[in-house]
């Protein structure tokens, strides 16, 4: 996977897909463009609706994808409420993300110091990692994708 530092907007024959894992203090999100991560933060759930409006409009978002578990029906509906320009919404299975988002993080932050010397199972990162719970989000939205235009399904 590519990360991305430059803030310019992908090209727009490229689909840019926003993850969003939803909770009541906080919140994920991811913006990727195929295997490009663009961004991915942890925001305050006060601060979420003005983060995604931001980003959807700086990215040109085409998918914004939200886990499923939780608090994704209340989510939901204030998203297509209170977005200025929602785009198409699709439910995510978020289930084990949590424990992938801590094998990830360690992928992506590789442990420093003493903290290399414990076992991975002992290891806890030292911040939120519901930002890489939406990348996972999307990866599994993209995955479903490939898979269903595999079989000639529509997702």
């Amino acid at each position: 996977m590519k990360f991305s530092a430059a803030s310019n907007p992908p090209p727009p024959w490229i689909p840019t897909v926003l993850g969003f894992d939803p909770g009541r203090d906080k919140c994920g999100v991811a913006v990727m463009t195929g295997e490009t991560l663009h961004y991915h933060q942890v925001v305050p759930a006060l601060a979420a609706i003005a983060t995604l409006d931001h980003l959807i409009a700086h990215w040109r978002v085409d998918r914004l994808v939200l886990g499923d578990q939780t608090t994704a029906k209340q989510w939901r509906s204030r998203l297509t409420q209170d977005l200025q320009s929602c785009p198409p919404l699709t439910l995510v299975d978020e289930r084990y993300t949590t424990l992938e988002a801590r094998d990830r993080y360690w992928q992506m932050y590789p442990p420093q110091g003493l903290t290399r010397l414990l076992p991975q199972g002992l290891r806890h990162p030292p911040r939120p990692i519901d930002d890489i719970v939406a990348i996972l989000l999307i990866e599994r939205y993209r995955s479903r994708l490939a898979s269903s235009q595999e079989s000639g399904l529509i997702p």
